[in-house]
């Protein structure tokens, strides 16, 4: 996979200021703000660099107020690492094409994987399935 590398100031241009906060300097949207995606087939991508990420399939509501999934696509389109801010220890995922911050993953997740991928609506863009 290539990597997408761009200066501070190309994804300033390219990015809404919120989606430049999460996805390039690892903030994080409030709760019940973005998981208006529609509920048809389809696959999610990353915002910044359309990079897919999630299969609509693997979407469910988690109550958190954040669009979950419990699978990416592949265990490379996403990168983990671990996160110690907010004094506590969680695991960050990443875009692993432009390095984008997308959220957190938790071990509470449902059947399959047990997995919550817990995502920023704002780092994802939806395309339905043709």
């Amino acid at each position: 996979m290539e990597k997408v590398i761009k200066s501070d100031a190309e994804w300033r241009a390219q990015l809404s200021e919120i989606a430049y906060k999460v996805l390039r300097k690892h903030g994080t949207e409030r709760a019940f703000t973005n998981d208006n995606f529609p509920k048809e087939p389809g696959t999610f991508f990353c915002a910044g660099c359309r990079q897919p990420l999630f299969d609509a399939a693997t979407k469910f509501d988690s109550g958190t107020g954040w669009p979950s999934f419990y699978a990416p696509l592949s265990a490379e389109v996403v990168g983990e690492t671990v996160d110690r801010s907010l004094f506590m220890k969680r695991t960050e995922v990443h875009c692993a094409r432009c390095d984008g911050h997308l959220g957190h993953v938790f071990p509470d997740g449902p059947a399959p994987t047990g997995l919550r991928y817990c995502m920023n609506g704002v780092s994802l863009a939806f395309e339905p399935r043709d």
